[in-house]
């Protein structure tokens, strides 16, 4: 097995890439992993950390998009860029997954320019996992690739995000929510009516309507939405958890009292802040592309990049790709 890591992408590489390309390529010797960017830099990076495990290697790539690159100009121009010649490994089946904390507009641009979509695949979509209170997780797609949906490409979302969820995290039924401001089936705007009566007909454990306040309670394995508000709601619990935190912090820190309190609570704390880390699920797949590519958290550090390598490893093994393309060919059409 071959994956293909973007070294150049995200706010911390490549030094973070490289620190957690390593570790994934000790772990797992039964996989190559590729670091692909600036071979000179990271030569450099790889001496720093002892010896270099004979499963690492490394594919020059002169240019680099940046965060702020206009997505479609920055792949067509930047022919050389890590994100590219990664994308370009797999649709050439030189790799079998590739990972990128980048640019996420360049990265659906690279699935669609570089890579294509699986045919009968309307639009692909970023499928992130939302952490919940019992650990398990919610899958949401889309979670920002499109702004906009359509009911016919919500329902696509469904099959895509089950079919992930079965293949990669072992759910033998997933079930399948659709983000809601109500839970009864005619409410919403006129996407989500439309997309109901959909998702009731495809092939998927459909359970309704999800409102947002519910979704850290795991109502559901698979949450469609469009990329807007999919978008809005995983930051907005994002930013929720970061001051939800910062204010235990500062609570605990008040007197003697609440630090012997923290003492206490910390094994608690420590257990419901792991649960509620994204660098813990790795990367976000991009469904619907015909092949594997996984967007890590812009601010990924070294173990969410080497999760995202365990997460790339486990659809592989599973055949993620395929198995949505035989979902459309076996007439479930997408």
């Amino acid at each position: 097995m071959r994956i293909a890591v973007d070294a150049m992408g995200g706010d911390n590489a490549p030094d973070v890439t490289v620190s957690g390309a390593l570790a994934a390529a000790r772990e797992w010797n039964d996989t190559t992993v590729i670091l692909v960017g600036d071979a000179e830099r990271l030569e450099t990076l790889i001496g720093k950390h002892g010896a270099r495990p004979s499963n690492l290697e490394i594919r020059h790539a002169a240019e680099t998009i940046a965060a702020d690159d206009e997505p479609v100009k920055a792949v067509r121009r930047k022919k050389d860029a890590s994100m590219v010649v990664a994308g370009r490994m797999v649709a050439e089946r030189e790799a079998d997954a590739m990972i990128s904390a980048g640019n996420t507009g360049a990265l659906m641009t690279t699935g669609l320019l570089v890579v294509g979509r699986i045919r009968g695949i309307d639009r692909p979509a970023l499928a992130a996992m939302i952490p919940t209170v019992d650990g398990v997780g919610v899958l949401g797609l889309d979670l920002g690739a499109n702004m906009d949906a359509s009911p016919e490409q919500l329902r696509q979302y469904a099959i895509m995000g089950s079919i992930y969820r079965n293949k990669v995290h072992g759910v033998s039924e997933p079930r399948v929510g659709l983000l809601n401001v109500g839970t009864e089936a005619m409410k919403g705007n006129e996407l989500t009516k439309a997309a109901f009566p959909l998702l009731e007909q495809a092939p998927v454990h459909f359970v309704g309507n999800v409102e947002s306040r519910d979704v850290l309670n795991a109502p559901c394995h698979v949450l469609v939405c469009d990329g807007f508000a999919g978008n809005v709601m995983l930051k907005s619990i994002e930013g929720t958890a970061a001051v939800v935190f910062s204010v235990l912090k500062r609570e605990f820190m008040r007197s003697v009292a609440t630090k012997l309190a923290a003492l206490v609570l910390k094994p608690g704390l420590v257990r419901f802040r792991k649960n509620m880390d994204y660098s813990e699920h790795g990367a976000a797949p991009l469904l619907g592309v015909n092949g594997l590519l996984l967007k890590s958290h812009g601010s990924s550090d070294a173990n969410a990049i080497k999760n995202a390598v365990r997460q790339a490893r486990i659809a592989v093994q599973n055949d993620v790709v395929q198995s949505i393309s035989t979902e459309i060919s076996n007439g479930s059409e997408l």
